[in-house]
């Protein structure tokens, strides 16, 4: 049985948090006063010209507020519309110099007590006009209220003139307008929106709330069961949608069905703002909306996990999320081998993030050490992603130095470590003190990157590793030395030095094992969505035994050597080393290799400065003419991007995989015939699937089209 943990009702019977109405009975409206006021209302409605404001002559009423109240006015006991009774409190209003005061004390009780003698001012007579509209109505009618001398005072109220009633739909938004004619003021105005069937306690008495279904929502298990109590002849209408405050609602998930019926839905379903809009299928019946899940901690669980991250080029982001959300970002910098991301607090202070739109960062460059991170009004940290590593590459072992810049040009330079920001010239026992004066020079000889800059101060990336490699320059001499030693005591032993040998030419084999068979990976630079899904694979790559070389992630090589010198030493190196060239064929790759066939004997022009594949083809082809590419070169493509016929035939002397329907075939390829055999080579395939798949999905999308959050919803087909 499922237990139910909470039950609402489209349709409320009588409950102590609705209200009950007064009845009005009989079709005619009807005008009322405050004791001491007499009002009339003129006979049927009137043109709504409120008109320019005039000057007072004299003392004059004007309308000061207005008051609502919902009624019933009923043709019968059980055929009454919901219908808003309007007061308007009225004051005295004069202009200065247009009141004339008692001279004394006695003219001023005289004046004050009318059984004295009659005041000096008469009565005052005003034209009151109320403007009434709620879609699809609007009425304007006239009251005529007459306030005797007694009660004119300047600037006191007088009383008010109750009109009864504007009729008006059920859930319908009302605006009511006051003003006098002539017009002395400003006219007052007021808006309201009505409660429907469920706030009021009118189902017995409007037909329209006669046929609202009825629902309950219960748990069982890991559903959720959204059942519909109605009569199995009456049909009525179902949906459900996210309620977005910056977006038009639009149905999530929409049905037509005959009751009675029960909708399941699965608990990764829920989002707090999923609500529920449920109507009968008949002429300008009443819709009526719930949103059951907005204090549900199931489904605020839901709403982080589908929350995405998504980098706009070149420094936009944007958090995709299906509801709003109160979430704070920050920057901060990752570095490989600590524990926790630390915040960067100048370039982007902690602030309110609104989902589902375009933010720019406060950054000069990216950096794969760059992330942001969402934590939630509480502190808890619920995501981060480091948006620049799929296209710059995995973590780099970089020191960031942050510049303060104070008074008078007072600067600054402290590093950030796990332990806070060392100064670079401190005593302290930290790697940033030790290399502190080494960091000054390649930050005044323009070795760093700056990856921020204002008035307050900056912040630099400087690389670390030529540190780490003449750190460990001393260990590799004693090993060469200590190599050399063993070398001589094996030439003293010839009967055992061939076997020693062996020995040792198989542990160089398994250690270049170990490190991995390098792969020099070539593709045609098209746009910005292309090169985001060619930095996926290769970071993806590098999370195997292989060691990937793509100009992605040596753009300052690149441009210091040129594409095409670059390309060579890279080439020469992949191939003694026993590596393999990946060409990567996209429609821009094709075009350019059918471009050199057609007129080998002029060398394409490359694209931009870091176009390597365009400079790569006058030595690639020359490799597939004379019959040197199989075994050094392998071919892939993505098969959602390019059709394998468009791949030219030259190239099929080599294998040319599709992607990622062929990865295990790909990744063993890469690999070499000389590699063991891994069993978990399918496992290892599945998760670079996974790592492409949010790239390539973005190459797929038209331009323009934005993504507003993950796909959710009940499954394909009618679910009830």
């Amino acid at each position: 049985m499922p237990v139910p943990w909470f039950l609402l009702s489209l349709a409320l019977g009588p409950s102590p948090m609705v209200l009950s109405l007064e009845k009005l009975m009989g079709p005619q409206d009807a005008a009322r006063c405050s004791p001491g006021l007499s009002c009339h209302l003129w006979d049927g409605d009137m043109l709504c010209l409120p008109g320019s404001i005039v000057s007072a002559p004299g003392p004059v009423l004007v309308p000061t507020r207005l008051q609502t109240e919902l009624v019933l006015r009923c043709h019968q006991e059980t055929d009454c519309d919901l219908c808003v009774r309007v007061a308007v409190h009225l004051a005295v209003h004069v202009l200065p110099g247009h009141w004339e005061e008692p001279e004394d004390e006695e003219q001023f009780e005289r004046a004050a007590d009318p059984e004295l003698e009659e005041p000096q001012n008469g009565s005052l007579q005003a034209q009151v006009v109320l403007s009434f509209q709620a879609y699809p109505t609007a009425r304007c009618v006239l009251l005529e209220v007459q306030v005797p001398a007694a009660l004119v005072q300047p600037g006191q109220s007088v009383g008010s003139v109750v009109f009864d009633c504007f009729e008006a739909a059920l859930g319908a938004e009302v605006r009511i307008w006051s003003y006098t004619q002539p017009r002395y003021q400003k006219e007052l105005n007021f808006t309201q929106q009505l409660p429907d069937c469920r706030g009021l306690e009118v189902r017995d008495s409007i037909q329209s709330c006669w046929a609202l279904p009825w629902l309950n929502v219960s748990a069982d298990g890991e559903d959720v069961h959204l059942v519909l109590d109605v009569s199995e002849k009456q049909r009525f209408g179902l949906s459900l949608y996210w309620n977005q405050a910056q977006n038009p609602t639009k149905p999530w998930w929409h049905r037509n069905l005959t009751g009675p019926q029960t909708i399941t839905l699965n608990h990764t379903d829920l989002v707090p703002c999923l609500c529920i809009q449920v109507w009968p299928l008949e002429p300008d019946s009443v819709r009526t909306s719930i949103c059951p899940f907005v204090n549900d901690h199931r489904a605020h669980r839901n709403l982080w996990r589908a929350v995405r991250l998504q980098l706009l080029p070149p420094r936009g982001w944007r958090l995709d999320a299906p509801c709003p959300l109160p979430a704070e970002a920050t920057l901060c910098w990752q570095v490989p081998g600590w524990g926790s991301c630390q915040p960067l607090v100048p370039p982007l202070p902690r602030e309110n993030v609104t989902v589902n739109k375009a933010l720019e960062f406060p950054l000069l460059k990216g950096h794969p050490n760059l992330c942001i991170q969402q934590v939630r009004s509480w502190e808890k940290l619920q995501l981060q992603e480091c948006l620049w590593s799929d296209s710059l590459g995995p973590l780099k072992d970089d020191m960031l130095l942050v510049e303060t810049r104070g008074p008078q040009d007072n600067r600054s330079l402290c590093a950030l470590e796990p332990s806070g920001c060392t100064p670079l010239l401190s005593k302290a026992s930290t790697r940033a003190a030790r290399f502190g004066e080494q960091l000054l020079e390649d930050l005044q000889s323009g070795q760093c990157l700056q990856l921020w800059d204002d008035d307050l101060g900056a912040l630099w990336a400087c690389p670390m590793d030529k540190y780490i490699h003449q750190r460990w320059a001393l260990v590799w001499l004693a090993c060469l030395l200590f190599a050399a030693v063993l070398f001589l005591l094996l030439l003293l032993k010839k009967d055992q030095a061939k076997g020693w040998l062996r020995l040792l030419k198989e542990d160089v084999r398994l250690g270049a094992a170990a490190r991995g068979r390098p792969a020099l990976l070539l593709y045609s630079a098209e746009d910005s969505a292309f090169e985001r899904l060619v930095g996926a694979l290769a970071s993806a790559l590098c999370q195997l035994p292989l060691r990937v070389v793509v100009d992605l992630w040596s753009r300052r090589e690149l441009s210091a050597q040129g594409p095409l010198a670059w390309f060579h030493a890279q080439r020469l190196q992949t191939l003694q080393e026993g590596g393999v060239v990946v060409l990567l064929f996209s429609p821009g790759a094709v075009a350019l290799c059918r471009e050199w066939l057609q007129d080998g004997a002029s060398v394409p022009r490359a694209h931009g400065p870091h176009d390597a594949f365009a400079a790569s083809l006058s030595c690639v082809l020359p490799d597939f003419l004379q019959g040197r590419a199989p075994g050094r070169y392998i071919g892939a493509y993505f098969d959602s991007l390019l059709h394998p016929d468009a791949v030219p035939a030259l190239f099929r002397a080599v294998p040319v995989l599709a992607l990622p329907s062929q990865l295990p075939d790909f990744l063993r390829a890469l690999q070499g015939p000389s590699a063991p055999r891994h069993r978990r080579l399918p496992d290892k395939a599945e998760q670079v699937s996974q790592a492409l798949q949010p790239a390539l999905n973005s190459c797929l999308q038209p331009p323009g089209t934005q993504r507003t959050g993950r796909e959710m919803g009940p499954e394909a087909g009618d679910r009830t």
